[in-house]
């Protein structure tokens, strides 16, 4: 029978060394979390190989004092918890006490440190054991690591090339950075010299990290409810790209990645995000660390929440009324990235934003003439075009001009084009009727008051025994859709009233593509889980064609209900609906002022 032993403690390191440090960029994470945990201002960061052959940490922090030197690279010793209680409000990076004595068994590891105050610095071999030596070292400390798996090959077999490698290292230090803007960092690979970012407000560390690009094409996101508070920016869903690494998120300065956080992102944009592009996100969110799990896993990447329903809704509630908003982001005021106007997202103790949200543009009220046109044109935007119309009110001055203008032309029947007091205003008109009919639909089917258009005569389509037999079966949850779809024949189905927000549509084309989603997929499953996809379908089965001709009070008409229409920026597909080009834009096209 095999004997039970008591593992020594190198192996038992080693083990633990395999949660802890998969690779270089996992040692560099702990390491800049202690020096951030030390209260450092400035840290230089130094990799040899992609740190598979040195990683040096220098900072400016409080220290270590030499008679603690070596209990620091003892297993489960800490200074920042001492109790369960301080375990259940865990407000530092690092606490588990694990890393160093971690990475000390699985490669050479040496500690120099002078607390402040102290008349002298002091250094430590890890695998020596010896006594702490003297050292030349101003207040802070300088952490090194050498040669990472040296004594264990077999696990150095499994790290990647040394670009790769790196990557990963630049990547983590880039993830602690944008947490803490307060402090100076520099990385170095190979003796060059690769990322310098000296101390800024949020806005310019975002900036610097993820480029002016993103920062320009996001939206503002600032709010707060009970204990929890969010800050930071998303990108405008138009300017959304296929990248799937675009997506930092930090609770109480800890990057994360958690599954409800996630969900609750794509659920914020599923209906604005074109094909298979991703949200790319900067979020800083604070909680009480009581109601937040971090002691998950060793690398205290992922969390677990007290409530995880109450993270989600708030997440998902704060992007859903950010991404609402009908403005993109060149409507905008610019984001400054000046160190005094720009708020701090890091979400330090006395960190508490208020929730800025608009429901509308508020748009401007036009003449009372031309006002009384474009209500008149509202109303009608769905009826068959007028075959002539009156001359129209075009002249309205530029800076009176609600945020999308005034219409001033149709091009190619396709695009609208306006002016407002920035420049001009291009819209796809089907694009953005088709988001006006889809909120109207959600809206109207939320409250069962959706509108139904009897028609004169009914419009008979071609229909197989399987179409009339899903119309037959489900006309009444057709009939609270708004469409009255009876079979008039063995081969025939003939639609008599549909909802009244579609009735410029075809008649036919809606009922064949209800018909069909209800074939697919059954009754119960289009009124809950597929319900806007079903809404979506018929809303672009309703909106205006494009080569239709709209007269000018049309067009404003469809402007106004732009402004008014929840995430009116983007279409059910998640295209942009309209773009402008400022004067600034035109100046240059035709070289003005040069």
């Amino acid at each position: 029978m095999p004997t039970i032993a008591r593992l020594p403690d190198l192996l038992i390191s080693q083990i633990a060394a395999g949660e802890v440090v998969e690779r270089p960029a996992s040692v560099l994470k702990e390491l800049l979390e202690n020096s951030l945990d030390a209260g450092s201002k400035a840290i230089q960061v130094h990799l040899e190989e992609g740190g598979v052959k040195l990683i040096r940490i220098t900072d400016d922090g409080c220290g270590i004092a030499k008679e603690q030197l070596a209990l620091a690279l003892t297993r489960h010793a800490t200074s920042k918890i001492g109790s369960l209680d301080d375990l259940e409000h865990v407000s530092s990076l690092g606490f588990r006490g694990e890393a160093l004595a971690s990475v000390a068994s699985v490669a050479r590891l040496s500690i120099a440190s002078r607390e402040r105050g102290a008349s002298q610095a002091w250094k430590l071999k890890a695998e020596t054991h010896a006594e702490p030596e003297p050292a030349a070292l101003m207040a802070g400390s300088v952490v090194e690591m050498r040669d990472l798996y040296y004594n264990t090959p077999a696990r150095r077999k499994f790290l990647k090339a040394e670009g790769t490698e790196y990557a990963h290292c630049a990547d983590a230090v880039k993830r602690l950075a944008l947490t803490r803007p307060d402090v100076a960092i520099s990385l170095t690979h190979n003796g060059r010299n690769l990322l310098q970012l000296a101390p800024a407000d949020s806005a310019r560390r975002i900036a610097d990290i993820l480029g002016d690009d993103f920062l320009a094409a996001a939206r503002r996101i600032e709010t707060t409810a009970g204990p929890l508070n969010l800050g930071g920016f998303a990108i405008d869903p138009t300017h959304a790209s296929e990248a799937k690494d675009g997506q930092y998120i930090f609770v109480n300065g800890r990057f994360v990645r958690d599954k409800v956080i996630s969900h609750a992102l794509r659920e914020a944009y599923r209906d604005v995000l074109h094909g298979s592009r991703q949200p790319a996100v900067c979020l800083f969110i604070s909680i009480d660390p009581a109601l937040v799990d971090v002691n998950v896993h060793p690398a205290k990447t992922e969390v677990r929440f007290r409530d995880s329903r109450a993270m989600h809704q708030f997440i998902f509630h704060a992007l859903q009324r950010t991404l609402a908003d009908n403005r993109g982001p060149s409507s905008f005021e610019s984001v400054t990235v000046n160190r005094e106007n720009t708020a701090n997202f890091y979400p330090a103790a006395d960190y508490a934003p208020t929730l800025r949200h608009q429901s509308s543009l508020g748009v401007a009220e036009p003449a009372a003439a031309a006002y009384l046109a474009f209500a008149r044109a509202a109303q009608n935007l769905d009826a068959p075009a007028p075959t002539s119309s009156n001359s129209q009110f075009t002249s309205h001055e530029s800076s009176d001009a609600p945020p999308l203008g005034y219409a001033i032309a149709q091009l190619h029947g396709i695009y609208v084009l306006a002016q407002n007091a920035r420049g001009l205003v291009l819209v796809d008109m089907h694009a953005a009727h088709e988001r006006i009919l889809y909120e109207k639909l959600k809206t109207a089917l939320d409250q069962c008051q959706i509108a139904t258009q009897a028609l004169l005569i009914p419009a008979v389509f071609a229909a197989d025994a399987l179409d009339i037999a899903a119309v037959e079966e489900n006309s009444e949850a057709l009939a609270d859709l708004g469409f009255q779809i009876a079979p008039l024949g063995p081969n025939q189905l003939g639609v008599r009233s549909l909802p009244a927000l579609l009735q410029s549509g075809d008649p036919t084309a809606l009922a064949r593509a209800l018909i069909a989603e209800l074939r697919e997929h059954g009754i119960t499953q289009l009124v809950t889980a597929r319900r806007n996809e079903l809404l979506a379908t018929m809303a672009c089965h309703g909106a205006v064609r494009a080569r239709r001709q709209l007269s000018l009070p049309e067009m404003n008409a469809l402007l106004r209900q732009m402004e008014e229409t929840e995430r009116a920026g983007q279409c059910n597909h998640g295209r942009p609906t309209w773009t402008e080009l400022p004067l600034s834009e035109l100046d240059k096209l035709f070289l003005r002022g040069q």
